[in-house]
Parts: C-alpha cells; structure tokens; sequence
C-alpha cells in the first residue's frame, strides 16, 4: 500500500510538472508569436488613419523648405505621427505618439517632448525588440550610412545612420537635444533581455521643417523626465494583478470541468473537444493580462 501511494504522488508530480512546462512553453510563444497579433491589428488601424491625415509627399530641399503648419493641440498619445521605413533593419512601421507600455504595443512610439521627426534637434523613437511584432528587432544591423525615411503630416525626411551604441538603462542623456538635426532609436540590448539599450543615431541630410508652434502656455517637458517616464513604463503594471489573477481562477475552473466532464461522458475525449479551444482562448486573455505584470522587453 505504501509502495501504490509513493507512485500516486510521483504520477502526480510528474503531471504537475508536465503541465507546468506546457503553460511555460506556451507563454514563451504568446510572448515572442501572440503578442505579434495584437500589433499587426493595431498597425492596420494605425494605417488607415494615418493615410487620412498625411498629406501628399514632399521632399524639402533649400529651394523648397517646409513649414509645420500651425496646431492647436500636440499629438495625442496612442495618435499615429509618421510612418518609419529602415531597409536595412526590415522595419515598414507606422509611429504612435508616447513610449508607455500601451503605446509601443502598437508599434514604436515617439518620445513625447522630443521634436518631430524632421524637426531640428533631437527627435527620438523607441521600439520592441522581442515582442509585439519586434518593429527593431534587426536594429543591430544597422551600419554607418544606412539610409531611413520617416514620413509625416509635413513630409518626408531622409536620414543616414551615424553611430550605434549599448548603454545602460539609465543612460538619458541619449535623449537630450543635440545643435544637429537628428533620429534616436532606442531598444532593449541583447534579444529577448532588457538588460542594456541599443542606442541608433542618425542625420537628417534633407533639410529640417520649420517646427509648428505649441499652444499658447504649453511647455514642453524635461526631455530627462520623459526618459525616466519611459524606463519606468518599463516595470510592468499593478493594475494588471486582479485581471491577471482572475483570468488564471477562470482557466483553471475552465480546464477541471473539462476533466470532470471527460470522466462522466462515455467518449470522454469529446469533452477535451470542447473544452480544449475554450480553455486557450481564456489562456490567451490570462497571458495577456500576466504579461502586463512583467517588465517590458522592448
């Protein structure tokens, strides 16, 4: 009897460890696969709306300078701003206003405070690596003189990549402005780690547009707080705890009823059947609420 009851708890074991090793692998591919469907949804509305408040594409040249014309209100965060083309790095994506963790689920974001790109000055974007379509996944390809075209509302700039390098998380000061018209991109350093920052610098080599003035009494915040803003939204989100928790209670009351069923029905596997696509379309909810609890690997 004591020898049936070490091989119950050892069956069982191995089955909870099974399982957890399942639900692991699956989480890895939401992770690096499922999280890529939310942003490809985002980016085909990112798109459309986009194509309706660009203008025709214009070049700006010296004999031909543009303007910003004037605005009333800044960009919105989560608004799409430019569209973003790297050859080199296979990146064809369309750019959202804001860094936060909802943001650069839709696709990179613009550091809010930082001009627009084509603007003079500083102008920074960052992007996932990993995760959520890995917009700057092949970033690190990028070399000396490579060309990028950013296209907004005014037109299209045209930069050359001028330097690449990994710093610390911390390291701001990338951010900051610059006397030369320049684009930074920054990602998490190495693939699938947010360890370090792969840090992009280019050019802009056509010339810069006129920036369009901000609303009376707005003042533009320290380009080192957005920089802090940013890494914070980088630490994942409390609020996602009891969604999180709650989406978990209901996977598993999913799956033991599953079971429960397949023990009484005569064709038990009719019960997986069923069960089986409800139970993952409520994992899948569950991994997206858990991923939000997670620092962010962009």
């Amino acid at each position: 009897m004591f020898t049936a009851v070490i091989r119950r708890v050892v069956r069982g074991t191995g089955k909870t460890l099974i399982a957890s090793g399942v639900l692991i692998l699956l989480f890895v591919a939401y992770q690096l696969w499922g999280t890529g469907l939310h942003e490809a949804r985002s980016q085909d509305a990112l798109k459309d709306k986009f194509n309706r408040i660009s203008t025709p594409t214009t070049v700006p040249t010296a004999e031909t300078p543009v303007t910003a014309p004037p605005t009333t209100e800044p960009p919105l965060v989560g608004d799409a701003i430019a569209h973003l083309v790297i050859p080199k790095a296979n990146v064809d994506k369309i750019v959202v206003e804001g860094v936060g963790v909802e943001d650069l689920k839709k696709g990179p974001g613009h550091y809010p405070g930082t001009p627009m790109p084509g603007e003079p000055g500083n102008a920074a974007i960052a992007g996932h690596r990993t995760t959520y379509g890995a917009p700057f996944y092949d970033l690190s390809d990028l070399v000396i003189g490579d060309p990028i075209t950013v296209t907004t509302s005014v037109g299209e700039f045209h930069y050359e990549v001028i330097d690449s390098q990994v710093v610390s998380p911390d390291a701001v000061e990338v951010l900051n402005p610059t006397t030369d018209n320049r684009l930074t991109l920054t990602t998490c350093n190495p693939r699938y780690s947010a360890a370090e920052r792969l840090v992009v610098s280019a050019k802009l080599v056509t010339p810069p547009v006129a920036p369009a003035p901000l609303p009376e009494g707005t003042v533009r915040p320290p380009t080192t707080k957005l920089a802090a803003d940013g890494l914070a939204g980088l630490s994942g989100q409390r609020a996602a705890r009891g969604p999180a928790v709650g989406w978990g209670i209901l996977c598993a009351a999913v799956w033991l009823a599953t079971w429960w069923l397949s023990r009484l029905w005569h064709r038990g596997w009719m019960a997986y059947l069923i069960g089986t696509p409800i139970f993952l379309g409520t994992l899948f909810v569950f991994f997206e609420n858990f991923a939000r609890l997670l620092p962010s690997n962009i």
